[in-house]
């Protein structure tokens, strides 16, 4: 069976005021071209379909008539909500479609979905795990010291039967130790790390969660990154689409189908009449740092003559190289800020539950911001 592997849509998201609706609509249209090309017969798509809880109409719309044309082609689709998706707006009506193919993970309940398929080398299952946190695994595992996201997926993983001698695929949304994150993603301190070593029976793990492509520890657990670039840290990435072609156990190939975006996102950097030469025009996004010591007058409205997308604009020069010097040692995580604010006040640390609602809630005030 092939499938194609892709995560974090996130539709619908604004990047420093820009609305990428026009964006994901091309890159939606290039993966169903893609599809067309090389005939799937399923598609993962591991969760953050959309940017917010509550997505806007236009987001909605655009992933309705994804998910349509998905279905024209008779390609399977299976999906799980990611931690910037309401589970429930995700897969309301969700036991309603599987018979037009469309399999949705639900909020996590006890057990995880499992659909199996079948093809010339027999069953295939594809397990289905949603975003996964403490705070909602607890209350089916009483008797299980639940504290970490590690502790949770451990518990989610050791209460299911899967059987190795037939292949398994599982949809995860979660952040595995020493993967490669990029700005747009928030992790606070330890507490989301989840160990690879956890994911050891699926011969295939589909994850989202982090924007770069990559493979960790093993070629068979991967994040297929984002579609799109969605900030100045993911200049330099290579977006794609996953390919995995799993014939009988044990063999499998994964290819990388790259991506060209509507307008690509770059960073620029030099001094004002460097960079205002009109032979650099692009209607691409762009990060633009100037390094004159003195400020041009109306200096944006002349750039945006010749970049009219620019996401932002900053100077770089002795007098700002000043005024942020911050020594790297005083650098910390939100969470570590707010652990010590809560010492100097209480005298006393904070408790498990007290640091997993603060990640929480600073997850949340994350997400709400983009």
């Amino acid at each position: 069976m092939k499938f194609f592997h892709i995560a974090d849509l996130h539709l619908g998201i604004r990047i420093n005021e820009f609305s990428m609706i026009e964006d994901q609509q091309h890159i939606l249209d290039e993966i169903l071209q893609l599809a067309q090309k090389y005939q799937p017969q399923a598609i993962l798509i591991a969760g953050d379909v959309y940017d917010k809880a509550t997505p806007s109409t236009d987001a909605v719309k655009l992933l309705e008539n994804f998910l349509i044309q998905l279905s024209y082609l008779k390609i399977n689709i299976y999906m799980i909500p990611g931690n910037h998706d309401s589970p429930e707006r995700v897969s309301f009506v969700a036991p309603l479609l599987h018979n037009s193919g469309l399999y949705i993970s639900q909020t996590y309940n006890g057990n995880l979905a499992k659909i199996t398929a079948t093809d010339e080398f027999g069953n295939l299952n594809f397990w289905l795990m949603p975003y996964i946190k403490p705070a909602a695994v607890r209350q089916y595992f009483p008797k299980i010291s639940i504290k970490t996201h590690n502790d949770a997926v451990l518990a989610v993983l050791q209460n299911i039967d899967v059987d190795t001698s037939q292949r398994n695929i599982l949809l995860a949304h979660q952040f595995i130790t020493n993967a490669t994150t990029s700005e747009s993603e928030l992790h606070i301190g330890g507490l989301e790390n989840v160990n690879a070593d956890l994911f050891a029976p699926f011969d295939y793990v589909a994850l989202g969660h982090l924007h770069k492509p990559q493979r960790i520890f093993r070629d068979e657990l991967r994040y297929s990154g984002t579609p799109l670039k969605y900030s100045l840290s993911e200049v330099a990435h290579k977006k794609t689409v996953t390919m995995v072609d799993i014939l009988e156990k044990g063999n499998l190939t994964i290819s990388e189908l790259p991506l060209t975006p509507l307008r690509d996102m770059h960073e620029i950097k030099g001094s004002f009449d460097e960079i205002c030469n009109p032979k650099n025009a692009t209607n691409d996004y762009v990060y633009i740092v100037l390094t004159d010591e003195l400020e041009e007058p109306n200096v944006i409205s002349r750039l945006r003559e010749i970049y009219p997308n620019i996401m932002k604009l900053q100077y770089e020069n002795r007098r700002t190289e000043t005024a942020n010097f911050t020594p790297t040692s005083t650098l910390k995580l939100p969470l570590e800020l707010l652990q010590e604010l809560y010492f100097f006040q209480n005298g006393t640390p904070m408790t498990t539950e007290q640091e997993e609602y603060s990640t929480n809630l600073l997850q949340k005030i994350k997400e709400e911001s983009i």
